[in-house]
């Protein structure tokens, strides 16, 4: 298989950016992407397996790479868009004003656009064309939040432009600093920006410039994956968006940012010696977003909030993960397929249950188990596995993260992990019960759940619980190969 193959994962979404906004009815747009990302996302899971099976692939030129780390994620993300694109028809189809064509056309065309930027974002072996895919998707998936106008999506869409944007900007002072330092170190122009050409010399790169980049890398970075404090954006964009749109955020949209600090940190370990300062920094950002989230969501009241708060902390137990070592980063990269499968049913359930109930707000939420079985089930299976109980896969990838802690002797890390995931653990899990138990309020018995949204719910809780109790030898393969980039092994 050659390896300018990899264009075609960036080319289809675009093409079917622009098939969408030549369809004749919002029925017709919701088909094509209920049918065709699944189709891609099938297609692009045939060049994974390829990857894992005989090596990575790059196109001529250096311009791409799929390697086992891009692979990796080019497989959560396909995941992770394949369900929100069947679930948005169903979705869209439940709301009691239907899209409009021109709505239907802008969503189909910034949909499939959203998953030709993070594909290249996840492809790219230049890292200022990486830089511009993740411009690229927040100015796509902008206008996402505000398909349904209202004051407070507008509010929350000129936050996330602003805020991001910003950001993405000190993300490019750090990557203009990691070029000079390879231009220093004796790479050609044509190499500086180039991820193979630069891992490959760090060790020669200067420790000083390259420590400055990366503080500017993950404040940047930081504020596009909602790291705290930089995600002062995210629970108002998470809630105001649709939710398809919000389980899309929450599923991938966050992990294309912490990708791009994934890409950047064996170069910054090598360079500065291996004495850890980049992980250290990733565990100092990683601990403080598991403690403020923690603290917001004992108090949230919106079901969506609560769940963006959710997405705060987890990303933070990533960043964790990958500040402590080669297990860490096995429990990290781990952790983040299970947050995204578990966060798109979460936000799946939250909205149709709010569809169902008419309303976010979790004390007007009662009897969601009585009110709707599937969805109410959804809603709180998915609360159980992102709390990490057993036997989800998140209690592992959680358990594994707190051994590694224990191997490295961060005990102090360690202490604040498991004081932040205990009050998360209790908070959510009042909340879900007070939400899945009781009476349901007076209202009209909802339509009867279809086989398709059977599906969207059962197949994520079966992923889960088989993954928390099996893990396939094929599948610890991908993680630990992935893991191996992250240590700075070589292609």
């Amino acid at each position: 298989m050659s390896g300018d193959v990899l264009w075609l994962i960036i080319a289809l979404p675009a093409a079917g950016s622009l098939l969408c906004l030549a369809l004749p009815s919002s029925r017709a747009v919701l088909a094509a992407t209920a049918a065709g990302v699944p189709a891609i996302a099938a297609a692009s899971g045939v060049v994974v397996w390829r990857v894992f099976a005989h090596g990575p692939l790059m196109t001529t030129g250096r311009w791409l790479l799929l390697d086992a780390l891009s692979a990796y994620h080019l497989a959560v993300m396909m995941l992770v868009f394949a369900l929100s694109s069947i679930f948005a028809r169903v979705f869209f189809g439940a709301e009691a004003a239907p899209l409009s064509r021109r709505r239907a056309r802008r969503f189909g065309a910034l949909w499939y656009g959203a998953l030709s930027a993070m594909a290249l974002v996840v492809l790219s072996n230049n890292l200022a064309i990486m830089w511009v895919g993740v411009e690229a998707t927040t100015l796509l998936t902008a206008f996402l939040i505000c398909l349904q106008v209202s004051p407070a999506s507008l509010e929350a869409t000129w936050k996330y432009l602003i805020v991001c944007s910003v950001g993405v900007a000190f993300a490019f002072m750090g990557t203009l600093l990691v070029a000079s330092a390879a231009a220093s170190a004796g790479l050609e122009p044509a190499q500086f920006l180039n991820w193979t050409y630069v891992h490959g010399i760090a060790s020669q790169l200067d420790p000083k410039v390259i420590k400055l980049a990366f503080i500017f890398l993950l404040v940047g970075y930081g504020t596009k994956a909602g790291l705290a404090p930089l995600h002062s954006w995210l629970p108002d964009a998470h809630s105001q968006a649709p939710a398809p749109v919000s389980a899309l955020f929450s599923g991938f949209l966050l992990n294309t940012a912490l990708y791009c600090l994934m890409r950047f940190l064996p170069i910054v370990e090598t360079a500065t010696g291996g004495d850890g300062w980049g992980r250290g920094l990733l565990i100092f950002f990683g601990i403080f977003s598991i403690l403020l989230a923690a603290a917001f969501i004992l108090a949230q009241h919106d079901l969506k909030r609560l769940l963006a708060y959710h997405s705060v902390e987890h990303l933070g137990i990533i960043a964790v993960g990958l500040g402590l070592g080669p297990l860490g980063s096995f429990a990290a990269l781990f952790h983040t397929l299970n947050h995204s499968v578990c966060k798109a049913l979460g936000f799946f359930s939250a909205g149709r249950i709010g569809q169902i109930y008419g309303t976010h707000d979790m004390r007007r939420i009662t009897g969601a188990l009585k009110a709707h079985a599937l969805w109410g089930a959804g809603l709180f299976g998915g609360f159980l596995a992102l709390i990490g109980l057993a036997p989800f896969a998140i209690f592992l990838s959680e358990f594994l993260i707190i051994k590694a802690a224990a191997e490295t002797r961060a005990y102090g890390t360690l202490v604040l992990f498991l004081l932040g995931a205990g009050i998360v653990f209790v908070g959510a899990l009042r909340h879900a019960i007070d939400m899945a138990w009781g009476t349901p309020p007076a209202a009209p018995a909802p339509r009867r759940a279809s086989l398709i949204e059977g599906l969207i719910v059962v197949a994520p809780l079966a992923l889960l619980v088989i993954l928390g109790l099996w893990m396939p030898q094929p599948f610890q393969d991908m993680l630990s190969s992935a893991a191996r980039i992250l240590a700075g092994a070589a292609q």
